[in-house]
């Protein structure tokens, strides 16, 4: 799909010159997919502690019953 972006000059540049076999294309292409993985990590960082254990979970004594 072919798409206009206004992208910064100088910032399109020195992205450019962290990989010299690297196109305008491709560069955009990698940014989008490392936003998105960023992102995703994050979501699942929000879900730390978000479960509530019972005072009395015992993980060791539940291991050993599979």
């Amino acid at each position: 799909m072919a798409t206009s972006l206004n992208i910064d000059d100088a910032l399109l540049q020195e992205a450019l010159e962290l990989d010299n076999q690297i196109t305008d294309d491709a560069l955009v292409e990698i940014a989008l997919r490392e936003y998105i993985q960023r992102r995703k990590r994050l979501k699942v960082l929000d879900l730390f502690g978000a479960i509530d254990y019972e005072s009395d979970y015992d993980y060791k004594q539940q291991r050993q019953q599979v």
